[in-house]
């Protein structure tokens, strides 16, 4: 055995050891914002009249950020841009800020996500190894890594997607060296933080949403083809939320100097629109849909609906993440393309659950994998075809701005 690879087994063993503190850290806080996301929830479901409260909490939330939070506005483009060009370590109070935020947006009704907090909260927590073992560059981009798989995956429950997602989500098209020899100690992390999350999980009561599997028909052209002309559209969707968020956005900072009134802005469009709409359907993260979305026809609208109340809040400033309301896109549009395709909606609406976030995301090999786990491994030839389809048509621009992508198929 040569010295280059004796170094190579050592650093990836310390990467190891690394990954599981990441680990253990990043699923013990997933799993107590999980238990908090639950009790928010189910409060703002016992006691309905707290929607009208959305606009005081986001000008909280604003007022927050401002004035202790500016170090990290960045969330989750921070944690990615701090991999690729290192600078200062993360400041500690990301994780407490993005999670309390969180809680706050869903107990008041936006409708905003999870996985940015997740990966949030894993990221800030791995880069304090940085500070307490003194890590060089190439360590502390792992730790990096890890705590963004780590989160990933306990939030969900999707171990391999998280490592997958950790990697892809960085230089798509073109990953370093470095990144691949990662593998490892990410997958590690991810799997190991989705224990922990399961342990923290049986002693709190929380436990992640189970999701009826659709019967997978056999491969057939007809059926590859209905599933390429969903992926348009499924990539089309993503393209368009990705850039209606980032527009509105821009549009707000522009209109309002004063940070905390954007999301008070915001609140108050949400509330006039549950209110005209006589409505709270499309608050909060919209697991139930989800869930119906996959066993029985729904409105074709309720796409374009969540969709909008998504935007408005997280273009606004609320904090959370994208990612279950993209969830809730995905698989209801597919739901309502299953007609017009004439194909089964669980199925469409499955492939449409990963297709939309692969699109928006430019993660679509994560997006498989996550469709492999969640549904089993026979919907991989139909998710992994839409998937890829979506990434393709949903052109430079994502939800993460501190992407780096390469060679484009619409590029």
């Amino acid at each position: 055995m040569n010295l280059a690879c004796v170094a190579r087994l050592r650093q990836q063993a310390r990467w190891l050891l690394l990954a599981a503190l990441v680990a253990v850290l990043a699923g013990t806080a997933s799993a107590w914002f999980l238990f908090a996301l639950d009790w928010a929830t189910g409060t703002r479901n016992a006691h309905s009249w707290l929607i009208w409260l959305l606009p005081a909490a986001g000008f909280a939330t604003g007022w927050l950020y401002l004035r202790y939070g500016s170090a990290v506005e960045g969330g989750v483009n921070l944690v990615i841009t701090e991999i690729k060009t290192p600078g200062k370590p993360i400041p500690l109070r990301m994780a407490p800020l993005v999670l309390g935020t969180t809680v706050v947006s869903h107990l008041f009704g936006a409708s905003v996500g999870r996985e940015g907090t997740a990966v949030q909260m894993g990221g800030a927590l791995a880069d304090q190894l940085t500070r307490w073992f003194r890590l060089d560059e190439a360590d502390r981009r792992m730790v990096l890594m890890a705590g963004i798989g780590a989160g990933f995956a306990s939030v969900f429950g999707t171990p391999l997607a998280g490592a997958v997602f950790a990697l892809e989500v960085l230089a798509l098209g073109r990953l370093p060296l470095t990144f691949y020899r990662a593998l490892l100690p990410c997958l590690a992390a991810a799997l190991l933080a989705d224990q922990v999350e399961l342990l923290w999980g049986g002693l709190l009561g929380v436990h992640h949403t189970h999701y009826a599997a659709p019967l997978i028909p056999a491969v057939t052209i007809p059926l590859l083809g209905a599933m390429a002309i969903a992926g348009v559209l499924f990539g089309l969707t993503a393209r368009v939320f990705a850039g209606a968020t980032h527009a509105l956005a821009g549009a707000m900072k522009r209109a309002i100097a004063y940070a905390p009134l954007r999301p008070f802005a915001g609140g108050v469009v949400v509330v006039l629109a549950v209110w005209l709409l006589g409505t709270d359907h499309y608050i909060g993260l919209g697991i139930p849909t989800i869930v119906d979305a996959l066993q029985q026809p729904l409105p074709a609208h309720d796409f374009l609906a969540k969709m909008a109340f998504t935007i408005v809040s997280l273009g606004s400033g609320f904090k959370g993440g994208e990612v279950t309301p993209l969830f809730f896109i995905g698989s209801t549009l597919g739901n309502a393309l299953a007609p017009l395709l004439q194909q089964p909606f669980a199925l469409l609406a499955a492939v449409g659950f990963v297709a939309v976030f692969a699109g928006a995301a430019n993660t679509p090999l994560a997006s498989t994998v996550m469709a492999m786990e969640l549904f089993g491994p026979e919907i991989g030839v139909y998710a992994a075809l839409a998937c890829l389809v979506a990434y393709a048509c949903s052109g430079r621009v994502g939800i993460y701005r501190a992407q780096t992508k390469h060679h484009h198929p619409t590029a």
